[in-house]
């Protein structure tokens, strides 16, 4: 039987309970909040992309030594936004896996939230393409750029 596809929008409360519920528990230890969903341009835009900002709160188990918050926490949260962001595109929960990240870490984030502004770029019916720029919450200034590619289930 196919799943059927919401036709509501996908929006802040059901993001937040896809984080809650669907996500590994080690992903839930991240400490990660769902800050805005965007599904619609505010108004029309010829760039716009729908995406989400999700926010990882800043926590010493997640950093190496000197305060530093480690890679792998990093690649996560990229890797959870893009899902969210993802999501909400398709507004309403669709299963996907990821097949391909890259990220390039641009400079160090120590004793502060990151931000993740994670934007689809193209939806598929079998893959879809987004990227995701990681910053600083307490200046704003980016952390790292990933992109990556899912494959949808």
């Amino acid at each position: 039987m196919q799943q059927q596809q919401e036709t509501h929008a996908f929006g802040i409360d059901e993001a937040r309970r896809v984080l809650g519920e669907v996500f590994a528990p080690w992903v839930q230890d991240l400490g990660l909040s769902v800050e805005a969903i965007d599904h619609e341009p505010p108004a029309p835009v010829a760039d716009w992309q729908p995406g989400a900002l999700l926010r990882m709160a800043f926590s010493e188990r997640l950093c190496r030594h000197g305060g530093v918050v480690c890679g792998q926490a990093l690649m996560a949260l990229a890797d959870t936004a893009m899902v969210i962001a993802i999501l909400a595109a398709n507004r309403g929960y669709r299963p996907m896996t990821t097949v391909d990240q890259t990220t390039h870490f641009m400079r160090a984030v120590a004793s502060a939230d990151v931000l993740a502004d994670a934007r689809v770029v193209r939806l598929g019916r079998t893959m879809s393409f987004g990227r995701v720029t990681l910053l600083s919450a307490t200046d704003n200034k980016p952390v790292a750029m990933v992109s990556s590619a899912f494959a949808m289930l």
